[in-house]
């Protein structure tokens, strides 16, 4: 949005969130990040404002124009339906604001104004920037760390109709759920199918074995980033047999510390958000949008180690073992081999004609950002990216 508001020469108001969703989440946009650096930051591209100026406020009586811009939208479907309706409306509400410009094809300059954002104007507040460092702080004094960001909360598996290893009535439970938000269009969802397809977070127990295959230990310390996980200690009992170092938040530190962000998903989320940044490894099992970013901000640091699951490999390789018709020897090896080019290396985004959704997120790839001059290809060659491997017993 900030991008828009510089291409189209206009005033930005600091967003408002979303505080209908599943997770009932109160908090303002000043609650999670500094407002103050946000707009000085960017004040050499844009002007924004922390509210509307009051003749534009419901209060006295003006009625904002809505509508949520088509999605994946290049710079010229901004100037020419977008721009013309503010000297109309004069004040225009974009009530949805996720991927609404696309991948590619967007002016460099644009592009390496999105990276300015997300990775210098947007930084949270001190409340969450000092727990948040404290957490890592604690962590390092350990030793090196692996971030497990995983997702295999309620809503993610109730909306993604994700429900391999659930019980019948846990599964029962997730499907009531799903239609209990009319907003979630798909209600009938076969969950094996998905699964076949690589579309569900891998489980506690997949990841456990994913993880053994890679080559981590009992001697590994592992944070889990992630809300409360769906069938609790339950299910995290064989990721806790098999890595007796897990670590979380709740666990590292005083529950008073984290007082202040209970209830508040989404500053609980910025607290492992930091921390994944900052580990040695990061490993997410699913690719939503937590995952694209923090894989895209890490490749920003230095393209710092991050293994990226290929689920619809994995999802083979797991039933074929549990079957016992791979053995785990390899087993193991079949998983090595598929993620040796799936470890956060350079590579350029993979672009889809028609079909943003299935190309790489710019936000998890901002390649125009990764590297300044003529040796670019040298850095973005896909040929390249086989350099870095990683051997059976590697630690981080």
């Amino acid at each position: 949005m900030v991008t828009v508001a510089r291409l189209l020469n206009l005033t930005l108001v600091v967003p408002e969130l979303d505080k209908k969703s599943f997770w009932a989440d109160p908090s303002d946009f000043e609650d999670i990040f500094d407002v103050r650096h946000f707009i000085d930051s960017l004040r050499d591209e844009v002007r924004i404002v922390r509210r509307l100026p009051k003749r534009f406020s419901s209060k006295y009586g003006f009625e904002a124009f809505q509508m949520p811009p088509v999605s994946w939208s290049n710079e010229k479907y901004y100037l020419e339906q977008i721009l013309p309706l503010f000297s109309k409306h004069k004040v225009v509400h974009f009530n949805r604001t996720d991927t609404r410009l696309a991948n590619n094809g967007i002016p460099l300059a644009l592009q390496k104004l999105r990276c300015r954002v997300n990775f210098q104007g947007l930084k949270f507040t001190p409340q969450i920037e000092t727990l948040g460092h404290k957490l890592v702080r604690i962590l390092q004094e350990k030793g090196p760390f692996v971030a497990l960001h995983l997702r295999y909360e309620m809503d993610m598996l109730a909306f993604s109709g994700c429900t391999h290893g659930c019980t019948v009535e846990e599964a029962e439970e997730l499907k009531r759920l799903r239609y209990a938000y009319p907003w979630w269009r798909e209600k009938e969802i076969v969950s094996e199918e998905r699964r076949q397809q690589g579309l569900c977070p891998l489980t506690p127990e997949e990841a456990t074995l994913v993880l053994q295959a890679l080559g981590f230990t009992k001697e590994t310390q592992i944070y889990i980033a992630s809300g409360e996980i769906y069938g609790s200690e339950r299910r995290l009992a064989p990721l806790r047999a098999a890595f007796p170092r897990i670590v979380k938040k709740e666990t590292l530190l005083d529950p008073a510390e984290l007082q202040q962000f209970q209830n508040h998903s989404s500053q609980m989320a910025a607290l492992d958000f930091m921390v994944t940044l900052a580990s040695n490894t990061f490993i997410p099992t699913y690719d939503g949008n937590m995952a694209k970013v923090v894989e895209g901000h890490r490749r920003y640091l230095g393209f710092k180690k991050s293994i990226l699951p290929d689920r619809k490999k994995l999802v083979e390789l797991l039933d074929l073992h549990q079957n016992g018709t791979l053995p785990w020897n390899d087993f193991a090896l079949a998983v090595r081999q598929a993620h040796e080019k799936r470890m956060g290396q350079p590579f350029h985004r993979r672009i889809i004609p028609d079909k943003p959704k299935e190309e790489d997120y710019f936000y998890a790839n901002p390649q125009e950002c990764l590297c300044e001059g003529t040796g670019c290809e040298d850095v973005l060659d896909p040929g390249k990216s086989s350099k870095v491997t990683m051997t059976a017993g590697e630690q981080l």
